[in-house]
């Protein structure tokens, strides 16, 4: 006998597993931090331990750069499947549907027909799913422990709050009055895949020369969430689920037949090769260069940061026998996932005569991912009317870790004697 293996399983399987992890990935931590968290207060993004500031975000902007091209890869390699088996408004519909019908509701062309009750139920379950997705939403920017803490208490920024009732509210009119009508008439995404389709992106579709096999039972329209005829060859509101396929093998392994409909790259079935193509090469290439633009900066990235300015606080001073004392001010970033101890040096940068330094400068311990202000004072001779002084950053192996330079004039000092 004929058996015609189904998708749908390995697609539900795919849709809830990627839905626990990004409902899981805000509670898991590293060294004392978000997994993936937009932390806004001090500008910062956590990410699998690493904390990135707003002055290293340009990793990020590469990250971002090859994501979209990946993802433009992806659409015009793979088609809509995105759609069917990755995107969270499929899946949110999914899970609206199928609670409908649990709740004994008929849901056809959008809409539900039941007992008034139960369908009272159903905008109860729609109105909690929102507040879900919304919190979710919400927790990539405030811990989630944090946030319920907050929530509870009544304490919570204004500003979430209200990103909290807007988003739950769209979520709850898209799964109450749109859901697969979003797909089809107003995704951005779907219009613009139709863009990119070319001869060798995959699709879905009942080839002609199983024409003659089909015995028009309708299985396949019927079980189609978008409510289209497959048959009647390519649509663009397709999104490639896979549900007119299982539906199709189910009716013809009943029949010892292979099923009609089938995933193929093109409708000519000229398989991967159909992929060797200027428009995928030309995107391969430049995720590929990217990609690798990305590695090469995060490897080169340094394990500390060091920024020095004078203080904006004391001004420098002018000591009697003739020495000036500057007054600094320095952010120590330890980047690592582990607590680090430095110390600071400092030379003139003409000369490279040592200078001396009083204060906390040695010694330095630092957290994983803190940026820690120091303050302190520079000894430094006023014979020379200006002065580029080169700040160094050791750890305790005496390897340097990072470099910052700061300029001083004995002007500043006659300046702040005069007041």
């Amino acid at each position: 006998m004929t058996r015609n293996r189904l998708l749908g399983p390995w697609r539900r399987i795919f849709q809830w597993t990627l839905s626990l992890l990004i409902l899981l990935i805000p509670w898991g931590r590293i060294n004392n931090q978000s997994l993936l968290r937009v932390d806004i207060p001090h500008l910062s993004l956590q990410l699998f331990g690493t904390t990135l500031r707003i002055e290293e975000l340009y990793l990020l902007l590469f990250f971002s750069l090859s994501f979209v091209l990946f993802f433009l890869l992806v659409t015009l390699i793979s088609g809509r499947v995105w759609c069917g088996w990755t995107c969270p408004q499929t899946t949110l519909s999914d899970l609206t549907e199928w609670t409908a019908r649990k709740l004994k509701l008929k849901v056809h062309n959008d809409h539900l027909h039941g007992a008034i009750w139960r369908k009272i139920l159903f905008h109860i379950f729609l109105i909690l799913l929102a507040l879900l997705v919304g919190s979710n939403l919400l927790w990539y920017f405030i811990e989630p422990q944090l946030y319920f803490k907050q929530l509870l208490a009544g304490q919570l920024h204004s500003v979430a709050l209200g990103t909290l009732v807007i988003t739950g509210s769209v979520v709850y009119l898209d799964l109450a009055f749109l859901r697969r009508l979003f797909c089809r008439e107003f995704c951005p995404y779907g219009r613009f895949q139709s863009v990119l389709v070319d001869k060798g992106t995959l699709i879905l579709h009942r080839p002609e020369s199983e024409a003659p096999r089909c015995i028009e039972c309708g299985a396949c329209v019927r079980a189609c969430p978008m409510e289209i005829d497959i048959r009647k060859g390519y649509h663009i509101e397709c999104i490639n689920c896979g549900c007119c396929l299982d539906a199709c093998r189910k009716v013809m392994t009943r029949l010892e037949q292979p099923g009609l409909i089938r995933y193929s790259f093109g409708t000519n079935g000229q398989g991967l090769r159909s992929l060797l193509n200027p428009r995928t090469l030309v995107l391969l290439a430049g995720f590929i260069g990217l990609l690798g633009l990305l590695i090469v900066s995060a490897q080169s990235r340094s394990d500390a940061t060091l920024k020095v300015a004078l203080s904006h606080q004391v001004a420098s001073r002018q000591l009697t026998n003739g020495d000036q004392v500057s007054f600094f001010n320095a952010w120590i970033k330890n980047r690592t996932t582990g607590t680090r101890t430095y110390h600071l040096q400092a030379w003139q940068q003409s000369d490279h005569r040592p200078l001396t330094l009083k204060g906390p400068t040695d010694d330095i311990t630092v957290q994983a991912g803190q940026n820690l202000e120091i303050d302190f004072v520079l000894l430094s001779s006023s014979s020379e009317q200006i002065k580029q002084i080169v700040f160094i950053l050791l750890d305790q192996k005496e390897q340097k870790q990072a470099e910052a330079t700061a300029l001083i004039t004995s002007s500043q000092s006659r300046k702040y004697d005069q007041k």
